[in-house]
């Protein structure tokens, strides 16, 4: 297998969850920021353009970065992140989900829409209008994720999983586009500097990070 690899949050999350797992691959870059993704060259082997993407053993390509780690807890030896059951592989997928739909993309399309705008604006259909909603939406999920974990310390439980790193993925790129976390989301907060404090969370970041001025 390969890891298809850039600079971005999203591509972190998969490094950090590889870290995590003690997972090594070979890599191939490519360079998210000058648009190779969104080349008919990338885009023949990912229709979605987009980072990071898996090259499985056959020569064949997932993307979705909770695909792509889903398949590699599957596949490689170790303990899992998903759980052990069931039960805890569903709630494992549900609190993923919800992080990324109420808040993860809402930070990511409020960013394309407004501080990446001259970056995203003819790659992507832009919605300039809707940035600053999609940000108080955002805040808005943050409050309730930050209620919820008054009496946990992860997302959704007592134990790391896949939701935890998305989050935090997001969270430490936001500080550097003008969607800081609220000081006053004190369980949150607490829960980021405990997460902040990994050693995969260092490992993770592309070494382009300090000069693009993001984490990711």
């Amino acid at each position: 297998m390969k890891l298809i690899n850039s600079f971005g949050p999203n591509p972190r999350m998969v490094r950090m969850f590889m870290a995590e797992r003690g997972i090594e691959l070979a890599t191939e870059e490519v360079d998210l920021l000058a648009g190779e993704n969104r080349q008919a060259a990338y885009m023949a082997r990912n229709p979605g353009a987009q980072m990071p993407a898996l090259e499985l053993d056959d020569g064949s390509v997932l993307a979705e970065t909770t695909v792509m780690c889903e398949y590699l807890d599957e596949t490689c030896p170790g303990q899992s992140m998903l759980g052990e059951t069931v039960e805890e592989r569903a709630k494992n997928r549900m609190w993923t989900r919800r992080v990324e739909l109420n808040i993860t993309e809402n930070i990511y399309n409020a960013f394309r829409y407004s501080e990446g705008l001259e970056l995203f604006k003819d790659r992507l259909h832009c919605l300039p209008e809707a940035a600053d909603g999609l940000k108080a939406k955002a805040q808005g999920q943050l409050e309730w994720i930050d209620g919820l974990m008054a009496s946990s310390d992860y997302v959704g439980g007592n134990s790391l999983s896949i939701a935890d790193l998305v989050l935090y993925c997001c969270l430490d790129f936001a500080q550097g586009i003008g969607q800081p976390l609220n000081p006053d989301m004190k369980n949150l907060s607490a829960w980021f500097a405990r997460i902040d404090q990994r050693p995969s969370a260092k490992s993770s970041l592309h070494p382009s990070s300090a000069a693009v001025g993001m984490k990711g």
